[in-house]
């Protein structure tokens, strides 16, 4: 069946998704398979020999496929020695150190993307679906070297999810963006690689439960879901939940991240989490768990500033904007941990070797303070984003977007000199389309972070990029 759904896929046209409402399954496009009487089940008849066959009965259990992705080219240089191709939230090297003070030249393919959308008969009133969706930014481990990391880079498992979809409500399970801010729907355009510094960002494996609500004026989308925890050990699921208003009538143009341009309704939506951390004493030999509570809120809006449509985006105008408060978060950004370790335990006796803590939980989640007492790491963002299409054909637009990142306590959670609390992030793109299927585009980003010890670091990035959508 697979090797059906290939074949299928290839000889079709791709179907960009909507996003009407931000379903995580791109939509497969309509395709007929023909049976010869008789023969195998599930094996498609080129139509040239279709008259040869005689009569035919159609398939009705027919499957529908599509192929997407994009072939994308990255050349960047950063005025600092601290950041890949994909910068998202890592520490900018400190003034006065080697890495902080010489440059970086960086090529390659890595986020180059593959994927496939098939969907199934409808069965009984249910449409099933799924993605199988990769891309080549695969971790490798440390000390890899260069040229295996940019000529030979890692294929990478991005979504892979089934959804079942009712009149009554809709079932996904898989992996699929996160639901805290309603991704990818309120996503900037830029040419950075996602995430963004200070944007929430990813996917996670889930169960979810959605319904759209839907009427000539306004659509109203209500999503629940059940997401792998930071920490398997807390043996609690996170809980995410979201309402999401579509205004149908206020339509305008925008494009997600670099790829995506397509119309859309003017939307806005209020999304959350709640997860559980079940943290090992802080001891050598711990005997007891410390418990502590994360959360977040997300508040998203895309605004069509002056509205258009994809066939006709000259002079469009589109806002994009975010806001985001909570704590034990880290992870719902891309590469954050601000610095914040966990302490190394006291040792008065001087005895060798040293007593160590093993923490049951990433870094940059929750740490102790100097009483051992658990803290979960505070984060507040903040995200703008302007996309204008220039007249006549809008195949020239820019895109500008600013971000900033503040924690209240990383700094007395951490060593100040190696944690930072604030990071402010500014950028421009130009894209280019030289065809419908081959983009170009330009971008310069300014980097700042500051220190617990007040200390501010500072990376400038010029990339140039080309794309192959498909």
């Amino acid at each position: 069946m697979l090797a059906l759904a290939l074949a299928l896929a290839l000889s079709q046209t791709p179907a960009v998704d909507a996003g009407e409402p931000a379903s995580p399954l791109p939509a497969a496009p309509q395709s007929t398979v023909a049976v010869a009487p008789g023969g195998a089940t599930g094996v498609p008849v080129l139509p040239e020999k279709v008259a040869s066959l005689g009569e035919l009965t159609p398939l009705l259990a027919k499957w529908n496929a599509a192929l997407y992705g994009f072939v994308e080219f990255d050349s960047l240089y950063d005025t600092t020695q601290s950041l890949v191709d994909l910068a998202g939230n890592a520490a900018i090297a400190r003034p006065g150190t080697y890495a902080g003070e010489h440059p970086r030249l960086t090529f390659g393919v890595r986020h180059s993307r593959l994927g496939f959308t098939l969907s199934a008969p409808e069965f009984l009133g249910v449409k099933a679906s799924g993605v199988l969706e990769m891309d080549f930014l695969g971790s490798l481990a440390p000390g890899t070297a260069e040229s295996a990391t940019f000529s030979s880079p890692i294929f990478r498992l991005r979504q892979f999810a089934v959804r079942l979809e009712s009149p009554y409500v809709d079932l996904l399970l898989g992996q699929t963006n996160q639901v805290l801010g309603f991704q990818p729907y309120f996503f900037p355009s830029t040419l950075q690689i996602m995430g963004a510094p200070a944007q929430i960002y990813g996917r996670s494996p889930q169960i979810r439960l959605s319904h759209v609500f839907k009427t000539t004026a306004v659509n109203v989308e209500v999503i629940a879901a059940a997401s792998r925890p930071p920490q398997r050990d807390a043996a609690t699921p996170d809980g995410e939940a979201g309402v999401r208003v579509q205004l149908n009538p206020w339509r305008g143009v925008r494009t997600i991240w670099a790829s995506r341009t397509e119309t859309a309704s003017a939307s806005v939506g209020v999304s959350g989490v709640v997860r559980g951390f079940n943290a090992a004493e802080f001891s050598a030999n711990p005997v007891h768990e410390v418990k502590a509570t994360g959360w977040g809120v997300s508040v998203d809006a895309m605004l069509p500033i002056i509205p258009a449509s994809n066939d006709h985006r000259g002079n469009a105008l589109t806002l994009t904007g975010s806001f985001v408060d909570g704590s034990g978060i880290a992870d719902l950004y891309t590469g954050l941990t601000g610095g914040v370790t966990f302490p190394t335990l006291p040792n008065p006796g001087m005895v060798s070797p040293a007593p160590a803590y093993t923490p049951n939980v990433d870094n940059g989640l929750v740490t102790f303070d100097g009483s051992g007492a658990l803290h979960t790491v505070d984060w507040r963002s903040m995200m703008f984003g302007l996309q204008y299409y220039l007249p006549p054909s809008g195949r020239l637009f820019i895109a500008l977007n600013y971000s900033q990142l503040y924690s209240a306590n990383s700094a007395s959670l951490g060593t100040p000199a190696r944690v930072f609390n604030r990071s402010h992030w500014a950028d421009a793109t130009v894209f280019f389309d030289v065809t419908t299927a081959v983009r170009l585009a330009l971008d310069y980003s300014f980097f700042t972070q500051r220190y617990g010890d007040g200390e501010w670091s500072k990376n400038h990035r010029v990339q140039f990029s080309g794309f192959f959508l498909f």
